[in-house]
This record gives C-alpha cells, sequence and structure tokens, in this order.
C-alpha cells in the first residue's frame, strides 16, 4: 500500500520553543529534532526568498533517509510574474531546490488570491515548463478556478488541486495521481485546533485512499499555539500507520475515543 505523509508547515516557529523543540535546544539542531518526530515537512522559506545551495544541503544533511521535504514554489514566480516566466525564474529556483535529491516530495504551487480569473492556457504553460521527474501541486485561492478547463491541465500535465480550507468549496474533483491536503487553521488563519472529532472523517477519507494503493501527503498550516502539531499528532493516531512519533510531553488527553483508528 501507499503512504499517507503527514507533517506540518515549516517547522522554524519560536512559539513552539518550549512547548515542542525543548528549552535549551540551540535551532541549529531544530530541523533533526524535527525529523526524529516527523517523515516529512513543508517548506514554507523558498515561497519567501530562495534558499542558498548551502541553506538545501543543510536540509538534506540534517535529516534521515527516508525524510521527504514538500517545497512551496517562489511567489516571485506565482504572485510577481502570475506564472508567465517559464525562464530565468524557473531554472533559478530549481537549480537549488533539485539538490534535495531523493528527499524531495512535491513541489506546491500557491496562487495569489487575486489571481480571479481562470487562465488555463497560462496555466498550462506553466507546469509544461517545468522539471521532470518532480510531483506538482496547484492552490488556487480563488473557487473560480475550480474550472473544467483548468482541471483538465492538471490532469494532463499529471499535477493534485490542492486541498485545503481557505477557499469555500472544495475542488469539484481531484486531479493527478496523488493528493495534497493543507489545513490553514480552525476558525481563523494560523490557528484554532480541529481536534480529533473533526479529524475522525478525514482519517477514514485518507485511509481509503490510501488502500486503494495511492498517495497523499498532508500538512498542517495552524501553528500558532503548537495547534498545527497536536493535530497532526491526532490524525495520525486516527490513522494508525502513519510515521509520526510525538514526545511524550507533547500528547494531550483524546477528545474522542482513543481506540478508535482508519
Amino acid at each position: 500500500m501507499k503512504a499517507i505523509h503527514l507533517g506540518t508547515s515549516g517547522y522554524v516557529y519560536k512559539h513552539w520553543k518550549g512547548l515542542f523543540y525543548p528549552a535549551g535546544l540551540p535551532t541549529t539542531r531544530w530541523l533533526p529534532y524535527f525529523a526524529r518526530v516527523f517523515a516529512t515537512v513543508e517548506l514554507n522559506a523558498p515561497f519567501y526568498r530562495l534558499p542558498t545551495a548551502d541553506a538545501v544541503d543543510g536540509w538534506r544533511e540534517q535529516t534521515p533517509a527516508g525524510f521527504k521535504f514538500a517545497c512551496k514554489g517562489s511567489r516571485y514566480l506565482t504572485h510577481m510574474k502570475r506564472l508567465t516566466d517559464v525562464g530565468e525564474g524557473l531554472e533559478r529556483y530549481f537549480s537549488v531546490i533539485l539538490r534535495l535529491g531523493p528527499k524531495l516530495g512535491p513541489v506546491l504551487w500557491q496562487l495569489p488570491p487575486h489571481m480571479k480569473k481562470p487562465d488555463p492556457e497560462r496555466l498550462d504553460r506553466f507546469l509544461a515548463a517545468l522539471p521532470r521527474g518532480v510531483q506538482y501541486v496547484v492552490e488556487f485561492r480563488d473557487a473560480a478556478w475550480y474550472h473544467d478547463e483548468v482541471l483538465e491541465v492538471l490532469d494532463r500535465r499529471g499535477a493534485a488541486v490542492c486541498e485545503h480550507d481557505l477557499v469555500p468549496v472544495p475542488p469539484p474533483r481531484l486531479t493527478g495521481d496523488f493528493r495534497y491536503v493543507r489545513f490553514h487553521g480552525a476558525g481563523s488563519r494560523y490557528e484554532g485546533r480541529y481536534g480529533r472529532e473533526a479529524l475522525w472523517p478525514v482519517a477514514c477519507d485518507l485511509d481509503a485512499w490510501r488502500r486503494k494503493g495511492r498517495t497523499a501527503w498532508v500538512y498542517f498550516n495552524n501553528d500558532l499555539k503548537g495547534h498545527a502539531l497536536l493535530d497532526a499528532f491526532d490524525l495520525a493516531e486516527l490513522l494508525g500507520h502513519v510515521k509520526v512519533r510525538p514526545p511524550p510531553d507533547m500528547r494531550r488527553p483524546s477528545e474522542t475515543d482513543e481506540s478508535r483508528t482508519a
């Protein structure tokens, strides 16, 4: 069976010190500590600034074999160039990101909310220019992009439409041969706990997907107060087969029957 890759969106949060990271642990050791608990992380840093080759090499070397990095695509390409730079900009981004080698998971292209008019031709040109051998995901921040022609482009290019909760309706159907799910916060952006009761149907859905021999990537982005960590631990317990090892002092009393697993 295929795997459910489960982690958090980002790992460098000062408010996780003392809550998740031991108080005396230097920030330079946060990634190895994180990688003992989770087997994947979604990297936010490449969205804001192109990392150096040394930084990417450090991510690769500080994590164990089998660890996977999902990477957010550069906002320069999505928010400023709006998918029109299919030359030098893409080359610069992948010249460093591909240094992750076998530890590179999907690359997520998050479109800005002000891109409200679906443009399947532009999206197709952009996806066609991306390097082969990498999985790609597109997160639309306006439901107008949930358009048949757009979804057909994603399918043809083997890209997944991101499932997330910052748009009031879900995608009408999935694309590609894998799933990519992001939880941005229950109630407000980047905060708010989902909890086991709300995550139980999610676990059942993901487990059914895995039993069909398919893969999913799931990341919690509600980092405030460590809610992303707690929700990831809860979902891992509900699934029962995900490589997540919560530190003993991070465990919380269950909200529902702990014996239930998907």
